[in-house]
């Protein structure tokens, strides 16, 4: 397992992505499945740059594990900051026209959309989100 200690902002989500297809390139992943990852690591350590402290600006962890059968990599984001499941959240409409639907959701559906798993809990006083993709 591979750990990622940063400050949540958004200019760190470049670090962040970098730190992660690190350990993608050792795993010789996809270019699609990196795509996809790095589009979640947008979306999910943006959320937390944007909310979890607001309007300071506090830690995240980011760590990177591999499981076998499937391989598959396993991300997990951390955070002290303000309780906060994107699972919860309803899911936008997809059939309405961008102009119809209510802004906010889109990320988070994409996330679910593209990943093998997600999951997320509050766990002494810790936002714990996890994603994993089939390598």
């Amino acid at each position: 397992m591979k750990e990622l200690i940063i400050d949540a902002t958004v200019e760190n989500i470049e670090k962040v992505t970098e730190f992660v297809n690190q350990q993608l390139e050792l795993l010789e992943c996809s270019m699609k499945a990196q795509m996809q990852i790095d589009i979640a690591i947008d979306e999910l350590f943006g959320n937390i740059a944007h909310y979890a402290y607001h309007p300071q600006v506090g830690s995240a962890t980011v760590r990177v594990e591999v499981t076998k059968d499937p391989l598959a990599v396993v991300i997990t984001f951390i955070d002290n900051g303000k309780p906060y499941d994107p699972l919860a959240a309803h899911e936008p409409d997809t059939t309405l026209s961008a102009e119809e639907r209510q802004i906010g959701g889109l990320g988070i559906y994409m996330v679910k959309k593209s990943m093998d798993d997600i999951s997320y809990e509050y766990r002494e006083g810790k936002n714990i989100l996890k994603i994993r993709k089939n390598i």
